[in-house]
């Protein structure tokens, strides 16, 4: 088989670069290691910037989220008892972001690419490209015991922090940077109705909450906890008890609880690798870089690197130059810093660290009163929480 970009990954990055590509009529092969189901039973983030919206609209695959998707103009901030709301909408000109869950998301991009026709290969086994030093790169496979061969001009690896893209680059060619955070995040999904209507960002000494939602009836909720915790230990009414001692008074006493279908405890951390293009195959999304969620850019940094790569894609094939590929890890790079900086900010801001001593709690309160009741500071907050331009 031939075609011009294999897409190694079938995730929301995949999707949207598969899509954009071909919309373009730039031939594309999604390929992933896992089937299609599997996909779509991941719980992911659900905050979307307004660019990764635009994206989608571009992709073809809007309209469930345009309906269905739930716009917020601001958040709040809680601390010392007390809601401190975020007005993004006034803080940055009229910008908002859109609360969709990525799992429907993902789901949207599928049905447009099944629509379309565009080629997916779900259950692939030891999927690992070739070549993309070279002129001439290729992607082998298995299916049902058999080997299999995709040519191509280029290869996206849109699989993941685990994924085989990133560890098919030699050591010599790739730098990483990582910092390990000394807490996780349980969380919960219940089919109740959000404690408030927009998300709230807790700041409490028994440790940092978040307060979410997936729609009007269905919330995510957030507990920091010690990353040796076991999920077992937390019964659901263990978990409803322990947020309400987190949340204001009034965010405690509203709080509808329920039986949760979810339940997971993620570790936190910051991940980059350097540089994000090696010849012809390009790291896009989780594969080149993770950031915790505080600050609600994994997902969102994952479609401005689809921007970067689909434009210089575009460019290669239209206008016959290579300036976008060659500027795709520069330009996707200084958009991934800023965020990483933002999300370790936002998570040193909000949470309460195993060390922190008497002298960086004052600190932090500090930090937090002054973000509160300064313009300046808010608007900082509010520009980097809609999304930094492409």
């Amino acid at each position: 088989m031939r075609t011009q970009v294999v897409i190694i990954g079938s995730g929301p990055s995949g999707l949207l670069l598969g899509q954009l590509l071909t919309g373009a009529g730039i031939d594309n092969v999604v390929l992933d290691r896992v089937s299609r189901d599997y996909i779509l039973g991941r719980v992911r983030a659900g905050v979307l910037e307004e660019g990764t919206v635009g994206l989608m609209c571009q992709a073809g695959g809007d309209t469930r989220l345009r309906a269905e998707g739930l716009p917020h103009d601001g958040f709040s901030l809680a601390f010392d008892g007390r809601d401190h709301r975020i007005d993004l909408a006034g803080l940055t000109g009229g910008k908002r972001v859109m609360v969709y869950g990525q799992t429907e998301l993902t789901r949207d991009l599928m049905a447009e690419r099944e629509r379309c026709g565009a080629p997916s290969i779900y259950a692939a086994a030891n999927v690992e490209p070739h070549g993309f030093d070279g002129q001439n790169p290729y992607v082998t496979y298995e299916r049902d015991g058999v080997s299999q061969r995709i040519e191509c001009d280029f290869i996206a690896g849109c699989d993941g922090f685990h994924g085989v893209s990133r560890k098919s680059v030699p050591d010599t060619a790739i730098r990483t940077f990582e910092k390990v955070y000394p807490f996780g995040w349980l969380g919960i999904l219940a089919d109740v109705p959000p404690v408030s209507h927009e998300l709230v960002y807790a700041n409490h000494p028994r440790g940092f909450a978040l307060c979410s939602m997936r729609s009007q009836t269905r919330s995510r909720y957030y507990l920091q906890c010690a990353l040796d915790e076991k999920i077992e230990a937390w019964t659901d009414q263990r978990f409803w008890d322990e947020l309400r001692r987190r949340l204001p008074a009034h965010h405690a006493e509203a709080l509808v609880t329920g039986a949760s279908f979810e339940k997971s405890i993620a570790p936190l951390r910051s991940f980059v690798a350097e540089p994000m293009r090696f010849g012809r195959l390009f790291l896009v999304g989780d594969a080149a870089h993770i950031v915790p969620p505080t600050g609600a850019k994994g997902l969102n940094l994952a479609a401005s690197d689809v921007h970067y790569l689909f434009n210089g894609l575009l460019e290669h094939y239209q206008d016959r130059s290579n300036a976008g590929v060659d500027a795709y890890s520069a330009n996707a790079l200084a958009r991934v810093w800023k965020a990483v900086r933002f999300s370790w900010w936002m998570t040193t801001m909000l949470h309460r660290f195993p060390d922190t001593g008497d002298f960086d709690q004052k600190i932090q309160e500090a930090e937090l009163d002054y973000l509160t009741h300064s313009r300046a500071a808010s608007t900082a907050l509010a520009e980097n929480y809609v999304g930094l331009p492409f």
